[in-house]
């Protein structure tokens, strides 16, 4: 069966991604010029977290569950939390459903000017319908069925010359998607060497996800911003431990603006005392041969 992102939306690895997206946002939007937000992996758009896949396994409990009722009782937030909250809490309010999830297609929906534009590529049949029909009223939004990474060859560079690119691939196959996330990666910065490309990456073993993460800032030759997030100790052998965010020229103090929002959003998603898992915000570059 074909990965259905519906069984873990809204957990904690979505919360990180979706947190990390907003900041990466609302820094391009500070220049007026317009950009091209890819989205190579971008599943149906939304997700009800009362439906059965949802539900299996309740992974949005200690996910977006567990964020909203802490922020609830929060006196203040940092604006990447707050805005992700508020995008979240906008589009509940306007589709009426309590339960509502965003997947980044919509978020970026949210957030998009009028001289910026969006590109959102799935492979898989039945989300590209729905993700068509979540969008069927949005403007610059072009929804596409296909290859995520193809469309990196037929979207860049883009005539803003300025874009971000999403890689979120599933991971069912973890080399096989390890690998394409690694050549969509350069393709992008060899097709636009400015483009700012987020790729998520998966921590289920510590050893794994550090020789992947070395590998692509020696591969890409240049510094990376990474961010992660773990929940369990990184080499728990419960399945995902932890999420990555590994970043191709970051904006402007994106890494000092990491350094103040992670801690908050890591105590919201790990409230143990101690926790049992961290954060971190820091730049990796190529070790010397």
């Amino acid at each position: 069966m074909k990965y259905r992102h519906a069984f873990h939306a809204g957990n904690f690895a979505d919360v990180h991604k979706h947190v990390t997206l907003v900041a990466l946002l609302q820094a391009l939007v500070r220049k007026d010029k317009g950009f091209l937000f890819l989205d190579t992996h971008a599943g149906r758009g939304a997700y009800d977290l009362d439906g059965a896949d949802a539900r299996r396994g309740a992974e949005a409990d200690a996910g977006i569950g567990r964020v909203l009722a802490a922020a609830d009782a929060a006196d203040t937030l940092e604006p990447e939390i707050a805005t992700y909250l508020g995008v979240l809490r906008r589009l509940r309010e306007a589709r009426g459903r309590r339960r509502f999830y965003p997947g980044s297609p919509l978020i970026a929906a949210a957030m998009l000017r009028p001289q910026d534009r969006a590109v959102l590529v799935e492979a898989q049949p039945e989300e590209y319908v729905a993700l068509r029909g979540e969008l069927r009223d949005a403007v610059r939004m072009t929804v596409e069925h296909g290859d995520g990474y193809a469309g990196i060859a037929a979207r860049l560079p883009p005539i803003e010359r300025r874009a971000l690119v999403l890689i979120d691939p599933p991971y069912e196959d973890p080399r096989a998607d390890q690998l394409g996330a690694a050549v969509g990666a350069a393709e992008a910065l060899r097709r636009l060497p400015n483009a700012v490309v987020a790729t998520w990456y998966p921590i289920k073993l510590e050893g794994d996800a550090a020789r992947w993460v070395a590998g692509q800032a020696a591969a890409l030759g240049r510094p990376l911003l990474c961010s992660e997030l773990w929940v369990r100790p990184r080499d728990s052998r419960a399945g995902l431990n932890g999420s990555g965010m590994l970043i191709a020229n970051p904006p402007w103090q994106l890494e000092e603006r990491m350094q103040s929002w992670l801690p908050t959003l890591h105590r919201l998603l790990d409230p143990g005392r101690p926790p049992a898992g961290g954060w971190s915000a820091r730049m990796v570059v190529a070790s010397a041969p």
